[in-house]
């Protein structure tokens, strides 16, 4: 037995009954972040897209924060890979020897082609703002001018902010944005289709996947955005007590628009799953029995109570509800992100709950006190580093681009 201490997942995995010798949890809590984080960058991006591509001026606001949130979002999308990665030094190299014959390395060309594209469109709805802040900051100290330096540099020479030259920009950053939109949703697609084509796997192995991981991707990226901005707000609110009312009176308002998309996407996501759910049941194929074991026993909590119940029955009804409040939206947004992550969870994990054999169970426990890297990485820890760095990125980057005017 002591030699399974050195295979990877051995430290995390309980087995139950006929178990391969071996099989393990090798994908942790870093692969359940994995398409959770790239779901929020996809997701968010859409978001901001509905206003630059379609037009839809009644969340023109929360289409430029989550267009720069977006851009913190992108560069944890690929941390948990690299947290999980034994040879993390390697990372690089479908960067540097693109192919499509392996997904891993067609992700490297997609992820590489979108963070090209946020970062131009991001360019073009600032641009004007670089060169304003040029002229403003002109004759101001050393931090100001240090300051100024940087949006020189943001503004790469391109100092023409006539009406022309600024129409040109919009048409760019709809352009941008229309070519985006579907390069977004193949980035996280591409995730459900790395699943839904393990054939090895009966859970997994489903071509309606990959949208199921898209559609659900839209949902948690929109969730995230508006409780991101509503936290920002309500902050802004402690800090700015006289100006609470109008700024309250915007933000209810916005959020209360931007519930409607959130719902039409969260009933697109619901419908596939739970059409997912029935086409098993009636193909009922012969990995059924131990497929019906795990989701309608040894899971049943995770996936109907905590995932349909609790991630999508819950919030579907408080959303829905007359007279939204901005309590209420935290409550909804909250159990709406919750529920994704407990999808990804239920896939992920769930997908190697029950061995090859068909004749036994396997158990992960997620490691809270490290005691080694190996624990720390694919444990709590590692997990709460990865979900706290977007945040950290964001308030960095909104520094230098301001995505909301809360002053």
């Amino acid at each position: 037995m002591t030699h399974e201490l050195f295979v990877h997942g051995a430290e995390w995995t309980v087995k139950e009954f006929f178990v391969y010798p071996n099989e393990f949890i090798y994908w942790s809590i870093q692969i359940v972040l994995y398409p959770y984080m790239t779901g929020l960058v996809a997701g968010a991006f859409v978001l901001s897209s509905l206003y630059h591509v379609f037009g839809q001026q009644d969340i023109k606001d929360m289409a430029r924060f989550s267009l720069v949130f977006s851009l913190a979002l992108l560069p944890v999308a690929t941390m948990p890979l690299l947290m999980h990665l034994q040879q993390p030094l390697r990372a690089g190299n479908p960067l540097f020897t693109p192919h499509f014959t392996s997904a891993i390395a067609a992700f490297g060309i997609v992820f590489s082609t979108y963070a090209l594209i946020v970062m131009s469109e991001i360019w073009f709805v600032y641009r004007k703002y670089f060169v304003e802040q040029i002229e403003a900051l002109k004759g101001k100290g050393a931090v100001a001018g240090a300051k100024r330096a940087l949006y020189r540099v943001l503004a790469m020479g391109a100092l023409d902010v006539s009406d022309e030259a600024v129409a040109k920009d919009k048409k760019a950053v709809k352009i941008l944005a229309g070519i985006g939109i579907p390069v977004a949703c193949f980035l996280h697609g591409y995730a459900g289709f790395i699943f839904g084509s393990v054939k090895a796997n009966a859970l997994w192995m489903s071509p309606l996947m990959p949208v199921i991981f898209i559609m659900s991707a839209v949902v948690s990226g929109i969730a995230l955005c508006m409780l991101t901005y509503i936290v920002i707000m309500e902050w802004s609110k402690l800090r700015h007590k006289g100006e609470a009312a109008e700024i309250g009176g915007a933000e209810i308002d916005l959020i209360t628009k931007t519930s409607r998309y959130l719902l039409g996407f969260l009933i697109a996501a619901i419908t596939l799953e739970i059409l997912d759910l029935i086409f098993r049941g009636y193909t009922a194929m012969k990995s059924w029995d131990i497929l019906r074991s795990v989701m309608y026993g040894k899971d049943f909590v995770n996936i109907f109570v905590l995932q349909y119940g609790c991630g999508n029955l819950v919030p579907f009804i408080l959303l829905l509800m007359p007279r939204l409040t901005i309590r209420r939206a935290v409550v909804a947004l909250v159990l709406v992100l919750f529920g994704v992550f407990m999808m990804r969870w239920n896939v992920v994990i769930g997908g190697q709950a029950f061995s090859l054999s068909f004749a036994g169970y396997m158990h992960y426990h997620l490691p809270v006190i490290p005691h080694n890297v190996e624990t720390f990485k694919e444990g709590l820890g590692g997990a709460l580093l990865v979900g706290i760095t977007p945040f950290v990125l964001f308030w960095g980057i909104n520094k230098v681009l301001p995505s909301l005017k809360t002053s």
